[in-house]
């Protein structure tokens, strides 16, 4: 039986987007109903077939059989898009085997938060998820098509592609990744050099040797990040061809399901055997679904701004709130970097998403009355894939965790509570994740340590200026101000204080997705500085204080004396050189941090 809490929260998002969600699916299902009608005219027509090959032009002009759009964000400076580069052509011709047609349709931007990594080039990390967005749906917009598959992995990419598919979901939709690199150095001793290299104690010689022992190949990084959460996300979400995250892009397996992405595309149109309109898949009980996945294993919390964003496209509204209540229901499963030290491979090896769906859904965590690209209900999503014989089949996974350092079973988890916290209080609302914080730390009081710049929290420190038990705030890092930029170089530096001894946490309106690591790290707090919010009236040395087990975030000065401080002013230094003014309207119309931080918000 569903859990209660499960089914309550589920039932609360239905019940507040009534209107909004009973809007969007009304426009997406008389979208459907109009169909896809290619004969807009001879010359609109020519130009669609004009380089085509015959095959596929005979396919088009007989109008009987479907036509596919490719969106993809395939570029070969990024590792895990760069095994993307053929899965066109290998689409392409298995559709045609199955008597359907396709184009590439659009290529998406995508960046890398680890090049961009505290580089003036972050601030535009996570505007290119609205931006993904958009692009897809020019790629959409001329109006051929009969479903789409889209071709991504990475941190903004995903959540940009699913936003902008939503906006065509009369159009049924199989998303299609790439797999991770094989392991390389581990991510322990990836993130030990990281800190000995800000401590001094190795050089950049070191420190590169090191990065490129981890980084080393193509496919995603092998550390549970956003990229990879959003790979548990489509799975959990029944958007991936079942099992088909963590299956290495080098191997037979994942040419196979590149190949039954394409057969179950077909399938899922109207001229196949059950049509299933994104629209119609995407519902409160896949958003929860997905939710649950995320928060079981650990999942990044860059997914506190997609999900809700994800949401708002499918009409529906996602509140902070519910992600939180999840959490208390929602145990920790599994612990994979940085919330354990396995890397994704080891997760895959010891079970991987499937054992985890079907711990979850055994035990009432997850709706299975849902639509999913394979067929009706999550059962598809607790199987493995494998080959036999050059076939494709699924099978079991054992019933015992084959690693109970990395997947433990429902009823005896790493813990209880998932990790995902909301905090609130005068300070304004936030989220913290403590999956990967020792419980000794999950509070503090502390004088605050006042900074308006990453660069000068790194000044600080090399300047050993960072010294006593201390509440590091970093503001004017909200969307507003700066793009939002992951806040990475931080984590080093702060964890050679603790493990100093000192006792420290981090505050900001920034981000630091899924590798925060071992910091007690209060991120995306709201209001951010820069739209007034009481950060901007912090003063070097307030009493500030954190409480995890209480949802706390509290500073220790009276409301008049706050009232009567001026607001701090957004730091006016825009560095050249990286196309920051072509952004400006992003930064003045964006959302809050709670809403998506999106800014393509509507009513």
């Amino acid at each position: 039986m569903l859990h209660p809490v499960v089914e309550r929260i589920t039932q609360q998002i239905e019940e507040r987007s009534k209107r909004r969600r009973s809007a969007y699916l009304t426009t997406s299902l008389q979208a459907a109903e109009q169909g896809v009608n290619r004969a807009h005219g001879c010359s609109n027509l020519a130009h669609v077939m004009a380089a085509q090959p015959d095959e596929q032009r005979l396919i088009m002009r007989q109008g009987g059989a479907a036509h596919m759009a490719i969106i993809s964000s395939y570029n070969d400076m990024l590792s895990a898009h760069a095994p993307l580069k053929n899965y066109p052509d290998q689409l392409k011709e298995t559709l045609y085997r199955y008597g359907a047609s396709a184009q590439f349709a659009a290529g998406v931007p995508a960046m890398c938060d680890g090049i961009t990594q505290g580089t003036p080039g972050m601030q535009l990390s996570l505007f290119s998820r609205d931006l993904i967005a958009q692009a897809a749906a020019i790629g959409l917009s001329h109006g051929v098509f009969d479903g789409a598959l889209y071709l991504g992995v990475c941190d903004k990419i995903v959540p940009g592609l699913l936003i902008g598919a939503l906006h065509f979901g009369h159009l049924p939709a199989v998303f299609v990744p790439a797999g991770p690199m094989s392991s390389g150095l581990s991510n322990p001793e990836k993130a030990a050099v990281r800190e000995r290299y800000a401590a001094g104690l190795v050089g950049s010689k070191e420190l590169l040797e090191a990065e490129l022992a981890a980084y080393h190949e193509p496919g995603t990084c092998t550390f549970y990040g956003t990229s990879n959460s959003n790979q548990m996300l489509m799975e959990a979400m029944g958007l991936h061809v079942p099992g088909t995250a963590f299956v290495s892009p080098v191997s037979d397996l994942r040419h196979a399901l590149t190949d039954e992405a394409a057969r179950l595309l077909v399938n899922n149109t109207r001229q196949g055997g059950r049509f299933l309109p994104l629209a119609v898949q995407i519902d409160a009980k896949a958003l929860v679904n997905g939710a649950v996945a995320l928060l079981a294993s650990g999942g990044s919390t860059n997914h506190t701004l997609h999900l809700p964003a994800i949401a708002r496209a499918a009409g529906y509204e996602l509140r902070w709130e519910d992600m939180a209540g999840l959490s208390q229901v929602v145990p920790l499963l599994a612990q994979i970097y940085p919330n354990g030290s396995a890397d994704v491979n080891q997760f895959h090896a010891a079970g991987g998403v499937a054992w985890l769906l079907r711990e979850l859904l055994e035990n009432g965590l997850l709706h299975n009355d849902v639509y999913t690209v394979a067929g009706q209900g999550m059962d598809a999503y607790t199987r493995a894939p494998h080959l036999n014989k050059q076939t494709l089949e699924w099978r079991e996974v054992p019933r015992e965790s084959l690693a109970e350092d990395i997947l433990r079973p429902y009823a005896a988890p790493f813990v209880k509570h998932s990790g995902l916290h909301l905090l609130a209080g005068n300070l304004g609302r936030a989220v913290v994740k403590t999956s990967a914080v020792k419980e000794e730390f999950w509070s503090i009081k502390a004088p605050a340590r006042i900074f308006d710049r990453q660069d000068d929290v790194l000044a600080a420190y090399a300047a050993g200026q960072l010294t006593g038990d201390l509440v590091l705030v970093l503001r004017f890092q909200g969307p507003s101000a700066n793009g939002m930029p992951e806040l990475h170089k931080l984590i080093p530096l702060l964890a050679n204080l603790q493990n100093n001894g000192q006792r420290v946490a981090l505050v900001t309106d920034g981000r630091l997705s899924g590798a925060s690591g071992k910091i007690l790290a209060v991120l995306h707090v709201t209001p951010e500085a820069a739209k007034g919010g009481v950060l901007s009236r912090l003063q070097e040395g307030d009493l500030i204080e954190i409480d995890a087990r209480q949802d706390l975030l509290h500073v220790h000065v009276a409301a008049e004396q706050l009232a009567l401080r001026s607001d701090a002013q957004v730091p006016n230094d825009a560095p050249l050189g990286y196309g920051l003014p072509l952004f400006a309207a992003q930064r003045r119309w964006v959302g809050p941090a709670d809403q998506g931080a999106s800014f393509l918000l509507e009513d």
